[in-house]
């Protein structure tokens, strides 16, 4: 029996976990919360922070050494790849080279990573000061985006205009960033979408292609606060084939011959261009379960077996079928929940494929400045895109998540 070492044991990992285990492999979960989900669903458990390279190394080496021999490693929904890349060259396990997964860390040196392969992307420049800002705001004249360089989950990601206060942009953004850095980039136009390839020997395998919806832009601007996405896309084939050949090209540029490829597209007047790719499976349940409704591919398997240097088999990575699939978030009013109802009403509906909420009576809601900070989520089926959208926004509306206003 092999041994694979999943990094991250949060909720969404279990999934990965349990697809893990039914391919017959030992699965040790680490994580630094002793009372991590995935714990309950693991063989071995290593308490380490994923984020924290050198332990997670170090519990590794231990593991690897005196219980049992790790023939693979991987992170579900953890934007850990330095963590992963870290651990399988001290093992001498397969996977992405660290070079590869410093630039999948760090979105200024990736586009920059672009720019030399001819990769189109949106305009960019690092940011040192609030007083650069004030002039690239006064020298354009539409909208920019400005990030953190190397956070995740949307945190510190504002979409501003020539009205919007420098200082404060820079400021918001620079403390999301764990090493302080910040960038700016165009903002653009189009079709968002969100992609997850396989990569095998340098070929490209593009199961995932979700449409993305972006519909509470400005409901919570300055914020970038997507609200899930739907599939089948709306897109030609040719302007399908036009994103995954960017995507792929991307990919490679990377570094990345050999796994997964998730790719933040928009489709431009000028054609496809790349937000930025990350070297893992995504998180937001879609290689989990949205790729699978919508396609029939089991993307998880697939990268589980790139981590032990196996190669899946092509026919699997091609869509079976293309079924409507869409996922939507709750944005109850700040406060104090008091009350959550009606969730009885929707929960056993057939096309209702999973409900997840993180909040509970008592808790406090805050202000939706990033995507941790929605309320929950809804994963629908349909016989149609737009079934399957329907259905989401029926759930959102009947499950009532009441809130009252605390003071401070």
């Amino acid at each position: 029996m092999k041994t694979i070492l999943i990094i991250s044991g949060g909720t969404e990992a279990i999934p990965g976990i349990l697809r893990a285990k039914a391919m017959g492999l030992h699965v040790v979960v680490s994580d630094q919360n002793c009372d991590a989900p995935g714990f309950t669903y693991s063989d071995d458990r290593i308490l380490a922070s994923t984020y924290d390279v050198v332990a997670t190394v170090a519990a590794a080496r231990d593991y690897h050494r005196t219980v049992r021999p790790i023939n693979g490693v991987i992170c579900m929904a953890a934007d850990v790849p330095l963590t992963v890349a870290s651990v399988a060259a001290a093992l001498g396990l397969p996977g992405l080279v660290l070079e590869t997964a410093r630039l999948a860390a760090d979105k200024l040196a990736m586009k920059q990573c672009f720019i030399k392969a001819a990769i189109p992307v949106p305009w960019f420049n690092s940011l040192n000061s609030a007083e650069e800002l004030r002039v690239m705001m006064a020298e354009r004249d539409h909208a920019l985006v400005v990030k953190p360089v190397d956070s995740r989950g949307a945190r510190g990601v504002l979409r501003i205009d020539n009205k919007t206060n420098p200082v404060w942009t820079f400021e918001h953004a620079q403390a999301n960033s764990p090493t302080g850095r910040v960038m700016v980039e165009e903002y653009l136009a189009g079709p968002q979408i969100s992609t997850e390839s396989v990569m095998i020997d340098g070929r490209g395998f593009t199961s995932g292609f979700i449409d993305r919806n972006y519909e509470f832009l400005d409901q919570f601007s300055p914020y970038m606060i997507e609200n899930g996405g739907e599939q089948p896309t709306v897109l030609t084939s040719e302007q399908q084939l036009q994103v995954t050949t960017v995507v792929e090209q991307g990919a490679l540029a990377m570094g990345i011959e050999n796994g997964i490829a998730k790719g933040d597209m928009v489709l431009t007047e000028n054609g496809p261009k790349v937000i930025e790719i990350a070297a893992r499976l995504s998180g937001g349940w879609m290689s989990s379960d949205q790729i699978p409704l919508g396609t029939g591919v089991d993307i998880i398997a697939a990268a589980v077996q790139i981590a032990l240097g196996e190669q899946p088999s092509e026919e699997v990575l091609r869509p079976q079928f293309h079924q409507g699939v869409a996922i939507r978030y709750f944005f109850p009013p700040p406060g104090k929940v008091t009350a959550i109802i009606n969730v009885k009403q929707v929960e056993h509906l057939p096309w209702v494929h999973r409900l997840g909420l993180f909040v509970s009576p008592g808790e406090i809601i805050h202000k939706t400045t990033n995507h941790t900070k929605r309320a929950g989520f809804v994963i629908t089926t349909g016989k149609d895109r737009n079934e399957a959208v329907q259905r989401a926004q029926q759930v959102v509306s009947i499950i009532d998540i009441q809130t009252e206003v605390v003071n401070g």
